[in-house]
């Protein structure tokens, strides 16, 4: 009997965070996003298979222009990156990795980096509220990703570890309204998951 009646409650429960999240656009907030990341991947991929088949050979090509470079002063480069908004695409480290020895080994540390960066911009974001005036400019750059995180919490924490949307923007944005950190942490796992989906394209075209 108790399991049934806890199978009747959560129902109800499910109906109101979906009337929620319908109300507050959380789901034309999701498809305008994807359309503005999917058509541009697309274009691009299309792009990289025509070269790669006809044109050039990328893996070859990766390995000539990073040979020379230091392993750890990429990965250093990278991390800073992904700490402070994210300005180099993770998809040209990812696509670097396929070069080296051991490139699943390497993947995962640039998605622990990735993670760890976004920690970084947490704690930025923390940081930021004992700065009234570097908190005031914060609050109008980032002013969207703030009110988003305070209307759909943890779901935009996951839409951030997913799609290409900066998620050091969404990272201090939770850091501003003093997300919990326990779930952030928690949520933001699903990094790990963005970049073994995008290596595998990657790594496929580059094969």
């Amino acid at each position: 009997m108790k399991l049934q009646s806890s199978k009747k409650s959560r129902k109800p429960r499910l109906v109101l965070l979906h009337q929620y999240y319908s109300y507050t656009g959380f789901y034309n907030f999701i498809i305008t996003n994807l359309k503005k990341a999917i058509l541009p991947l697309l274009l691009i991929v299309g792009l990289l298979f025509f070269l790669e088949y006809y044109v050039l050979d990328f893996e070859n090509l990766f390995y000539t222009t990073t040979k020379d470079l230091p392993t750890i002063g990429l990965l250093s480069v990278f991390f800073v990156s992904e700490s402070f908004l994210g300005l180099i695409p993770p998809e040209l480290f990812i696509a670097w990795v396929k070069t080296l020895p051991s490139p699943i080994v390497y993947l995962s540390i640039l998605a622990l980096l990735s993670y760890l960066g976004g920690c970084v911009s947490y704690a930025i974001g923390r940081l930021v509220l004992r700065i009234p005036s570097l908190k005031n400019w914060i609050e109008v750059k980032i002013g969207k990703h703030i009110q988003n995180i305070r209307k759909w919490g943890g779901f935009l924490i996951i839409v951030g570890a997913l799609l290409p949307i900066p998620f050091s923007i969404v990272s201090i944005a939770s850091g501003i309204i003093r997300f919990s950190f326990k779930k952030y942490l928690f949520y933001g796992l699903f990094r790990f998951l963005r970049f073994y989906l995008f290596a595998i394209a990657i790594f496929k075209l580059m094969s």
